[in-house]
């Protein structure tokens, strides 16, 4: 009996079980709140796709700040538990305020900036920019920090007082261009009237095209070859998968008119 009257005495304390009901009720509040606000922004499905993406960032930054704000008050709430004066501590915060400002103020900054990039639309989560000479997407913008991924893995954390000067290449369309090597023997207008046909087949096929595919024309004459140089207006980014898709095709039809694209000869003369 003994046990189990300590063992009550002990639950029943309220510096035991209030702030677990704290912590508990601050969960509960937050996951609704959370809930609320994904389902208000759910409903913008008639937005751009960069709006939605606009929002969709947004809505994650809201929602780390909410989070911020319900952890501050469940451990105001604890303090109380436990015979911290709040008002008391809160009013004190004048006397330190100015120690406290320089402590955080980088926080400040990062929050600050944080907003900024939100609300003046530098980028958002899924866009492809550049920072600090690192290039990727945009895994997450909190009101602290950003997250980066490059294409090939790495991942940077970037501090969102640190981000000054940023590269966006999801705002803009991409061009396309290709280089076509042909021999110094061929019919250049052939050669044209027949990659004319085929980019007038491919501007049909190729998806994530904005334009026809234009051949500019003899861009240079190479030590082997005759350079033709064609190009297209693309969705951003979409750029060198159109070049690798353009350059098949180009060998391909090359190979049906044999047509030659030429490789590097060294021609050797011996003196007499």
């Amino acid at each position: 009996m003994n046990i189990l009257e300590t063992f009550l005495k002990i639950i029943l304390n309220e510096k035991i079980y209030l702030p677990i009901i704290y912590i508990i009720i601050g969960m509960i509040v937050f996951s609704i709140i959370k809930k609320i606000i994904i389902t208000i922004f759910s409903r913008k499905k008639t937005l751009s796709h960069r709006n939605l993406k606009r929002y969709n960032t947004l809505v994650q930054v809201i929602i780390d700040f909410i989070k911020i704000c319900v952890i501050g008050l469940v451990a105001l709430s604890i303090f109380t538990v436990y015979g911290v004066d709040v008002k008391a501590a809160l009013a004190g915060l004048g006397i330190v305020s100015v120690l406290i400002g320089l402590a955080f103020q980088d926080l400040f900054k990062d929050v600050i900036v944080g907003f900024s990039i939100i609300v003046e639309d530098y980028f958002s989560v899924g866009d492809t920019i550049e920072v600090a000479g690192f290039k990727g997407e945009v895994l997450h913008i909190g009101i602290k920090s950003t997250k980066i991924k490059r294409f090939d893995g790495p991942i940077m954390v970037i501090s969102n007082r640190n981000i000054d000067k940023v590269i966006n290449y999801t705002d803009t369309n991409s061009m396309a261009i290709v280089e076509i090597p042909v021999a110094y023997e061929e019919d250049i207008d052939k050669v044209e009237d027949v990659l004319l046909k085929l980019f007038s087949k491919l501007s049909k096929e190729l998806p994530h095209l904005k334009e026809e595919i234009k051949i500019w024309g003899v861009d240079r004459l190479d030590d082997s070859s005759i350079i033709i140089k064609a190009a297209v207006k693309t969705d951003a980014l979409e750029h060198f998968d159109i070049q690798r898709k353009i350059i098949k095709a180009v060998k391909k039809e090359f190979d049906k008119k044999g047509i030659k694209i030429p490789y590097t000869q060294i021609e050797v003369h011996n003196g007499k």
